[in-house]
């Protein structure tokens, strides 16, 4: 398996990758993902990653006509030279930023931040582990007190992902560690979890970075 960024073009995905919708909803003061639509599996498949296509979340030529600069910005830095480390008393957070605006950082008790600060009851540490391990952008990691990084069992596939709430299509949620090539053939970190930008505006590209929200991106689904 493996997700390929074309220059000024699409996402190129290989090796019979598993691709669904989900659907970012409230619960009570945190979120879930429910199901959306299934697409139908295939060895091969382009998706967008202008943001224009008319046949979302699949690529239908439109980075041509718009002239779609698709150029990548982001750090190639491995994640924990790029994250800041939050001590907390039982657990350690590693945050590097890169938020998708997914809002699972926020649980009942409060989000991973104060959480982690508050670790040293049991309760609470296993909620910062559990804020920390369903952000899909991989932006925030636990750390247990032997320096393990504490990471969600996920089976290869990408969500596409539709936030409801905010009236806006989000990016793509990549799991299971499926490796991402440059337009340039480097390698990005393989991880478990990140969030590609889909509607073509990120400033972090390939990552999403949220702008979505800004520009109030929807897809051409519907």
């Amino acid at each position: 398996m493996k997700i390929k960024i074309s220059k000024n073009g699409p996402y190129l995905v290989s090796g019979s990758v598993p691709l669904s919708e989900k659907i970012i909803e409230p619960k009570e003061r945190t979120y879930e993902l429910k199901d959306g639509r299934n697409f139908e599996s295939s060895e091969t498949y382009a998706l967008c990653r202008c943001g224009n296509s008319k046949n979302m979340p699949f690529c239908d030529g439109s980075h041509i006509s718009c002239y779609f600069d698709g150029t990548e910005t982001a750090s190639k830095a491995d994640f924990v030279d790029r994250a800041n480390l939050y001590e907390g008393p039982g657990v350690d957070l590693l945050d590097d930023g890169r938020c998708a605006f997914a809002r699972f950082c926020h649980r009942n008790d409060g989000n991973v931040w104060e959480l982690t600060r508050n670790s040293d009851n049991p309760n609470i540490q296993k909620e910062a582990i559990i804020a920390s391990s369903e952000c899909p952008s991989g932006r925030l990691v636990s750390v247990d007190k032997n320096g393990n990084m504490i990471e969600p069992v996920l089976e290869p596939s990408i969500d596409v992902l539709q936030d409801p709430e905010r009236n806006v299509s989000c990016g793509l949620f990549v799991k299971g560690n499926i490796p991402i090539e440059s337009s340039d053939g480097s390698i990005y970190e393989i991880r478990n979890r990140v969030m590609l930008c889909r509607c073509g505006k990120s400033r972090n590209k390939p990552f999403c970075d949220a702008t979505h929200v800004s520009v109030n991106f929807k897809d051409k689904s519907d």
